[in-house]
Formats: structure tokens, C-alpha cells, sequence
């Protein structure tokens, strides 16, 4: 269903695991992509909710805890507020921020497992699982390594293969080892429950054929599940730390329940509700969120990497179908992998940009704009320090500074700071003015399209045509022999100065709020969290004359400081010289 139609959006990011900081691949992949778009939306004065907390159960945090010697929450509680803070320098604008040790989670996780239970939507099965005598227990997920059975890789996770990003099975890992103890592991006797996806395979296929405008390596990845069948799919696991399994369904059944949690990547995704569940109560309403989550006129949107797509366009959509009521995911707009200085990005080995790190040397807006020109939209795409450099230098400063720099510079020495009067304008102002008033539907469409790459391009194309206009009209030229064309001229660029400051508000929020401060440009509809507010400028109006003759700016001017081949900014250097 196209958006129009759609009275209110829920935009989710794939929650981080807190068993480390945040990396650029991250942003690439989930977060950078859904906040361009949230901010495009509340600009456009429609109700939308981005919603997103820290994944803190499963495998991977025990691991972390064990190798620091610490416990799993000591952690996640290290852990979560480092995320926190990164995504809030970097500008992600989310409405709630939550994370799943919450209890507000554990009570919506019980729910849905106790919901698919009393619906016979699960499976019980007893079979054989990898054990690790040595340690005395099962080995689930990434207490299990060895080769995958798809690409070979001797190392990939009882999960996951990092290789290849084929999602696995302990029990499929040929040659496996215990990650506790290297202890070659034995089969012994245990009871999971499964959620049966292939009796759903009919009903996802319905599902993915009424979405055809999805992105082609989304539905290319979901057809090549359905030829090969879906298949039951484990949701509890033999580990020491999670959401238990409520004891009164293991109870019912014969099952011990001690010792047995929801499998990570079936709470995971609730994670999204109990979040705009705790965002509602924060606003005072607590069941406003059924609104967003509960009401066929909402949409629900997940941003995540391809890693990713299996649990959120086939397993989650699943669930929800399952427990009846909830809305399923209308987009799915999946990214595919960020490379760094062309070799893949491996936490284990280090070989990543930490945004932490990197809010230390940079501003936030470089990162961002740098970012969403590469985001590997459609194939994985790369990311290097010399590229960072020449964006920065020869689009943010060159292209964008420049022109404002010049516009902003020139009115403050000729006019006063004053935006000068518009009179009897030549065709090449009036042209200029037209071109202008098309950017914001031109920039919408890339957005709608999830074609971010081509909406920076397009925003950029402002900067670019106001800067030819200023060369080709030469204010500092007609100064001297014609002063009523220089002030149409510095008028013309002021009104494109404050499109800008609308229009590229997305990926440079910061940048945008200084240039409007600048402009003393009052009245725009922000893009934060919680102001979808429908009043005032928004982005319909960003094409449109939106100074005022004798409107006085301030004499601030705003800088995209270049970044030199010498500057501290490359933390692969500063790895490698540690190491």
C-alpha cells in the first residue's frame, strides 16, 4: 500500500547487541538509512514513530561476560549506555530508546510465547543437542563453532557464518568445538519448542507477493528460503541467560523450566513493541501504542542489514500473524554490507571505526554525509578514510560551504545582513526560482523510494545550482553597473540558503539547525523526536520564497572545515600503531 494512505508509520532499527560498541557498519546498515527517513517524514508533517533499545540477551552477551570475566549484566549495563550516547551524538533521532532486560519486555515476550502456545502455533520437540561435558552444558548458537556447511569457513559461529552470512544451526556446523572449552562436544537429550515456519509458507508467500516493490536483495534472498522450504524454527534455548520460558507453559507440557529462555531471535523483535510500548506510557497514554502496532492503517517499517532478513520478513511477520491483531511489516528495505579499506568489517579482529571514536575527532554531520552517499543500498559498498577526506573536501566544502559561505558573506558586506528586495526579476531569477521550487517533491520521491543515495545527490543538486547561479550572475561584477540585479541576485541565494536548511536537514541536522540560526529562519518544523507536528515550515514549503525583504540574519557564517591528509582523523592508523 502506498504511504499516503497510511495515517501513521512505525519505523524500527534492528536492535544492537550490547556486547559492544557501535561500528559504522552499523549505521550503514539499520540506523543512519531509518533516521534520513524519519526526519524526511516529520518534515512532511506526518505521524511518525522510530523506535529502537539495546539487544541484550543470548549467546553473545554470555560470551562477552566470560571472556572480560564479569557477569551478562554487568555487560549490558557497560554496554547500553555507550550505545546510547553514540546514537545521540551521531543526531539518530529516536522517539524511545529502550533495551530488552527491561521488564517491560520480559512481560511483552511472555505474552507472545504464552499467546502462540494457547493458539497451538509452536511444536514441542525432544532431540539430541551438542553438549560440552567438560563444562557440564548445552552449547547453543555461538557457544559452538567449526566450518559452515555453505562456504567452508572454519570459523563461523553455531549461528552464523560471518563469511558468507548464511544463518545456521548448531547442529549444522561440520568439525564443531565448544567455545567454553574447545572440548570436542557430545549429543545428549533436551526439549525446545519450535515454531513451525513451514506450515506458514503458503501464508509468507501471499504475504511477499503482495509486496513486489521491495527491494531486489530482500525478495531475492526470501525466494531462494521458499525453494528450499521453510523449516522449524527453534524459539527456546538451554541458556543461562534470557527471558525464561514462563513456567506454567513448561509445567503443562512435562518440561523443566528452569534453565529454558526465549531464543534471542524470537524476543529480539518484540523488542520493537515493549519499546513503543514504554514510548507510549512516556506520553502518558500507555495504549497508544496499539495504535501503531494494532490499527490496519499503520505501517510498520524495519530497517536492517541483510543478516537480518529472515527474522524480519518471515519469522517476525510469522509471529504476528500468530498471536492475531498485530500489523505486519509493509517495508523491509534491507541494506547489504559496509567494507572498510577493502577488506570486510570484523569486530573480532577489530577491523572496524567505532563511532565513539570517531565523535572524539569529527563532527557528527561529516560522518553522516559521507554515509548516506555510500550506504550499500543494493551491494555492498566501501568505506575508506581518503574518500572521507575528498567528500568532505570537495562536496561539503566546496559545493555546500561554498555556496553559503559566499551568499552569507556577500549579503553581510553589501546589504547589511538584510535580504535585499526582489525587483522586476530577469528570466534567469525566475528560472532559477522555478528550478528551486521543484527540489522538494524531486528529493521526496527518492525518499519515499528508499533511494537515499539519490536523495543526497538531489539535495546536493541545490547547492550545485546555486552556486552556478551566483558565478554566472557575478554579484561582486554587477555591484558596480547594475545594484538592483546584484540584490536579486543575493535574494535569489538567500531564499536557496534557506531551502537548503530544510531540505538537507535529514542528513546534516546539525549543520541545517546552524544555518537556519544563521538565517534567523524561525518557524520550521523540526525533525526531532516527537514533532511530527502537521504546522509551520515544512517540507512542501522548502521550495518556496521563505525570507522576507529586509529580513536580518545573524553574522555568524558556517564552515565545513576541510580535513587534511596530515589530521588525526584515520583510527585504522591508530590501531595498527597500538598493535
Amino acid at each position: 500500500m502506498p504511504a499516503k494512505f497510511f495515517k501513521r508509520t512505525l519505523i524500527t532499527s534492528a536492535l544492537p547487541y550490547a556486547n559492544g560498541p557501535v561500528h559504522i557498519g552499523h549505521l550503514a546498515g539499520a540506523y543512519l538509512p531509518a533516521d534520513l527517513y524519519v526526519r524526511y517524514l516529520r518534515l512532511q508533517g506526518r505521524d511518525a514513530v522510530y523506535v529502537c533499545g539495546s539487544d541484550e540477551y543470548g549467546v553473545a552477551i554470555v560470551m562477552r561476560a566470560m571472556a572480560e570475566g564479569t557477569t551478562p549484566q554487568e555487560v549490558v549495563d557497560h554496554y547500553h549506555p555507550m550505545i546510547r550516547d553514540s546514537f545521540e551524538g551521531f543526531g539518530i533521532s529516536f522517539d524511545n530508546y529502550s533495551r530488552t532486560s527491561r521488564e517491560i519486555h520480559t512481560d511483552t515476550s511472555q505474552d507472545f510465547f504464552r499467546r502462540l502456545s494457547e493458539r497451538d502455533e509452536f511444536v514441542l520437540k525432544r532431540e539430541e543437542q551438542l553438549y560440552d561435558p567438560e563444562a557440564g552444558v548445552f552449547l547453543a548458537d555461538r557457544f559452538v563453532r567449526g566450518t559452515c556447511p555453505l562456504c567452508g569457513y572454519e570459523d563461523a559461529y553455531g549461528d552464523q557464518c560471518e563469511q558468507c552470512g548464511a544463518s545456521l544451526s548448531p547442529s549444522e556446523i561440520k568439525n564443531p568445538r565448544s567455545t567454553l572449552t574447545d572440548a570436542v562436544p557430545e549429543l545428549r537429550p533436551t526439549t525446545h519448542w519450535y515454531l513451525p515456519l513451514g506450515a506458514w509458507q503458503a501464508r509468507l508467500e501471499d504475504y511477499i507477493d503482495d509486496h513486489p516493490e521491495w527491494k531486489p536483495n530482500v525478495l531475492g534472498q526470501i525466494g531462494a528460503w521458499f525453494t528450499d522450504g521453510l523449516r522449524d524454527r527453534a524459539i527456546t534455548r538451554d541458556v543461562p541467560w534470557g527471558v525464561p520460558v514462563p513456567e506454567e507453559i513448561a509445567e503443562a507440557v512435562g518440561v523443566e523450566a528452569k534453565g529454558k529462555v526465549i531464543y534471542v531471535w524470537f524476543d529480539a523483535p518484540i523488542g520493537y513493541i515493549s519499546s513503543t510500548r514504554e514510548w507510549a506510557a512516556k506520553q502518558g497514554d500507555p495504549d497508544r501504542w496499539k495504535l501503531y502496532w494494532q490499527d490496519d492503517e499503520s505501517r510498520l517499517i524495519h530497517f536492517i542489514g541483510k543478516d537480518n532478513i529472515v527474522f524480519h520478513t518471515l519469522m517476525f511477520p510469522a509471529m504476528l500473524m500468530g498471536y492475531g491483531k498485530y500489523v505486519v511489516p509493509d517495508q523491509v528495505p534491507a541494506n547489504e554490507f559496509l567494507n572498510i579499506e577493502g577488506s570486510k568489517l570484523s569486530t573480532s579482529r577489530g577491523w572496524a571505526v567505532w563511532l565513539h571514536e570517531y565523535l572524539e575527532d569529527f563532527p557528527p554531520d561529516l560522518l553522516r554525509y559521507v554515509l548516506a552517499s555510500t550506504l550499500p543500498e543494493s551491494k555492498d559498498s566501501a568505506f575508506s578514510w581518503s574518500e572521507f577526506q575528498t567528500r568532505v573536501n570537495s562536496e561539503l566544502a566546496d559545493i555546500l560551504g561554498n555556496f553559503i559561505n559566499r551568499a552569507l558573506t556577500f549579503a553581510k558586506r553589501e546589504f547589511g545582513n538584510c535580504v535585499p528586495p526582489l525587483v522586476d526579476p530577469s528570466a534567469t531569477d525566475l528560472d532559477v526560482i522555478e528550478q528551486l521550487s521543484l527540489f522538494p517533491e524531486r528529493i521526496a520521491s527518492s525518499y519515499e523510494r528508499f533511494r537515499f543515495r539519490e536523495a543526497v545527490h538531489q539535495t546536493m543538486g541545490v547547492a550545485r545550482l546555486g552556486n552556478k547561479y551566483f558565478n554566472d550572475q557575478a554579484p561582486w561584477a554587477t555591484r558596480k553597473t547594475d545594484l538592483v540585479q546584484c540584490a536579486n541576485t543575493v535574494h535569489v541565494s538567500l531564499q536557496i540558503c534557506a531551502a537548503l536548511s530544510v531540505l538537507m536537514e535529514p542528513v546534516l541536522p546539525f549543520s541545517a539547525a546552524m544555518l537556519r540560526s544563521m538565517l534567523r529562519l524561525e518557524g520550521v518544523r523540526s525533525s526531532m523526536s516527537g514533532s511530527s507536528d502537521a504546522g509551520g515550515i515544512g517540507w512542501a514549503e522548502a521550495g518556496s520564497c521563505l525570507l522576507s525583504t529586509g529580513h536580518v540574519r545573524r553574522g555568524k557564517d558556517i564552515k565545513f572545515g576541510n580535513v587534511r591528509a596530515n589530521a588525526k582523523y584515520t583510527q585504522i592508523e591508530k590501531k595498527e600503531t597500538a598493535n
